[in-house]
């Protein structure tokens, strides 16, 4: 009644797993734990992309008002004003500039005094 296939002892009959007593109970608790797991996944997933939504909202809203501020500019400029913000721009440039000049000259001064000392 039994066959030895490749050292395996093979009984007749039907092939594949043979359904096993499966215990219900283990059954039913591992498929609510994977229920339970889920869930869970599932609702730190949305946690996520609410928290990913309303970040891009508010990205959206300051660039929103980034865009007001300039069309604002704009607007003063083309009726002849120049707003603060750009004439405190323009000053900090200039004041860096300057910096920069007077640092270079001081440097060209170290050098040439020096070069004219052996």
């Amino acid at each position: 009644p039994f066959q030895v296939v490749g050292g395996k002892i093979k009984k007749p009959g039907k092939r594949g797993r043979k359904p096993a007593k499966i215990d219900l109970k283990a059954k039913l608790e591992r498929s609510r734990q994977s229920a339970r797991e889920c869930r869970a996944r599932k609702k730190l997933r949305y946690q996520y992309l609410e928290e990913l939504v309303s970040s891009r909202e508010r990205a959206i809203c300051a660039l929103r008002e980034e865009l007001e501020m300039y069309k604002q500019w704009c607007m003063a400029m083309d009726q002849g004003k120049i707003p603060s913000e750009i004439k405190a721009l323009l000053t900090g440039e200039e004041q860096g500039k300057a910096q920069q000049n007077s640092t270079k000259l001081a440097k060209a001064g170290k050098t040439e005094a020096n070069s004219s000392n052996p």
